[in-house]
């Protein structure tokens, strides 16, 4: 098992191991052109982008367009920012704004240097777009999105404008790909629902059914919660994270610990 605290676990350490204190003051202040006194304590986590400011961007292109236009417009560079939700599930603000079928947030994205991506173009009915990559790469329609949600989803989600995507799409008849969920009972359900807490670190997992009635994993206040499918005997995928295994492990018909396998870490958590 390798040693797991909530930064290690979530990815929150520093960004290519690049150490914050390697930027020293005089040089900080050299750089700056703009005639402003400025410190490295004004700037948490310089050189990168603020994770609240990324995370609040994304989060509002999921259709909150004034805010993001605000953001956008104090910190150009959220425009292209991306956004790890937990298990590598990430999401760019583009992202959110094209399984949301959001128009006007995505062409103000776009306008201020977002990447649009083939969910995007089918979101934004160019089926020219959306035919020309798949001619390109056959096979790609079955990629997933964010959180899982299918190249077919976006379309949907582009309402009328996107009919054109939707009829070109089901014609391929691969482009909504599900996650397996074999069945759960009540029992199981039960069984299983409880929080449990990373050894050797603070973060616990909180197991059970969301507000929408979704089998899902969270961690309260560092991530929200995810849906989870049963792969059989116990064994999860989050959503958006097929790689990802999450499997628990029962005595005496009750789960006492899981494990989550991601990519060669395993990370054991205990039942409280």
């Amino acid at each position: 098992m390798t040693d797991c605290t909530r930064r290690s676990f979530l990815g929150l350490g520093v960004v290519l191991g690049i150490p914050h204190a390697s930027f020293s003051s005089s040089r900080f202040l050299e750089l700056s052109s703009s005639g402003v006194v400025v410190s490295p304590s004004s700037a948490p986590g310089f050189p990168f982008e603020s994770r609240e400011l990324v995370r609040d961007v994304v989060g509002a292109s999921h259709g909150n367009l004034a805010r993001v236009k605000e953001l956008v417009t104090a910190h150009p560079t959220l425009a292209r920012a991306s956004w790890d939700w937990g298990f590598g599930d990430h999401e760019a603000a583009i992202d959110a704004a094209s399984h949301m079928g959001n128009r006007p947030i995505a062409e103000f994205l776009i306008a201020n240097g977002a990447r649009p991506t083939i969910f995007t173009m089918a979101m934004l009915g160019r089926v020219d777009a959306v035919r020309a990559m798949i001619d390109a790469l056959p096979g790609v329609q079955r990629t997933r999105g964010p959180h899982g949600i299918t190249l077919l989803a976006h379309a949907k989600a582009g309402g009328a404008d996107a009919a054109g995507v939707v009829s070109y799409l089901d014609t391929l008849g691969d482009a909504d790909p599900r996650y397996a969920n074999e069945p759960l009972s009540e029992e199981e359900l039960r069984t299983l629902s409880a929080d449990y807490k990373v050894e050797d670190g603070e973060l616990v997992l909180r197991i059970g059914k969301n507000s929408r009635g979704d089998f899902s994993i969270s961690a309260p206040e560092v991530m929200i919660d995810r849906s989870l499918f049963h792969q059989g005997g116990h064994v999860f995928n989050p959503a958006g994270a097929e790689a990802v295994k999450i499997r628990f492990q029962l005595e005496a018909a009750k789960a006492t610990s899981l494990v989550v396998e991601h990519g060669p870490s395993l990370v054991r958590a205990l039942r409280t």
